[in-house]
This record gives structure tokens, sequence and C-alpha cells, in this order.
């Protein structure tokens, strides 16, 4: 866990000389609260942001044959993608997430998300039952 680093930086002098940025997958405002909370610095995620631009996930990225045009050169296909409409997705998804995560720090209640830990975060187990990841996991 991230954590792990953290508090090895900590002992070693280099907590601040490191910053951890969790990556991958973080679409949600859940997952990007989670990370957080396991101790990531901030946050580096592509894939909402191509979502919020229309991909459909065709895997044809690599061929330059992109049908939404977002990940091509061929000027046939990028007509599909009009900057002035796909600017106010953007915009919005970005907003959303910072918004929702940030209610998801105050419903912690913390002020601001980058003050999450991990005693915050909450693992629901097989049972059904949540515990709190410092219980589950206490040398992480």
């Amino acid at each position: 866990m991230f954590d792990g680093i953290n508090r090895r930086g900590v002992e070693h002098g280099l907590r601040d000389r490191i910053k951890v940025i969790a990556s991958g997958k973080l679409i949600m405002p859940s997952d990007v609260a989670w990370a957080l909370c396991v101790g990531a610095d901030f946050v580096a995620s592509a894939r909402g942001f191509m979502f919020a631009l229309g991909c459909i996930q065709s895997l044809q990225c690599n061929k330059n044959t992109c049908p939404t045009g977002i990940t091509t050169h061929n000027p046939r296909l990028q007509r599909g993608l009009d900057p002035r409409d796909k600017a106010g997705r953007i915009k919005s998804y970005v907003e959303n997430m910072v918004g929702e995560v940030g209610v998801i720090a105050h419903a912690c209640g913390v002020p601001e998300p980058r003050r999450l830990r991990r005693f915050y975060c909450r693992i629901v187990r097989s049972d059904g039952r949540s515990a709190p990841l410092t219980e589950l996991y206490p040398e992480a």
C-alpha cells in the first residue's frame, strides 16, 4: 500500500522529496478517494477523460482507425471529434470529479481530500460488514 511508502519515507527523511502518484483506472470519485486514503499525493487518470471525450473502447487506439476520432491522425475520422462539444463534457467531468471527491472527504470529516488517511477507508468483507483498512491491514 502507498501508506507504507509514506511511513518509510518519513522515517528516512525522504517524504518531502518523494511524491506518490496513483494512476490506472481511477475514473470514479470513490477510486480517487481510495487512492488518497492509502497515501497517494495526487492521481493521474486518462481513462475518465477518454470516456468524457466519447471513447467507445473499440480497441483501435494503436491502429490509427479510432472511429470516434480521439486517437487517430486521420483527418476523416477526426471530424467526429468536435472540440466545442467535447470541451463542455471534459469540464463537467473534472468539476464533478473534484466536487464528488470533496463530498467524500467532507463525509469523512476532513476539510479537503488531501487530508484523507487510511483509517477513513473501509473494506466490505465477504459477510457484508465493513471494516477499516487499518484493522484489516494494520502494517501496510
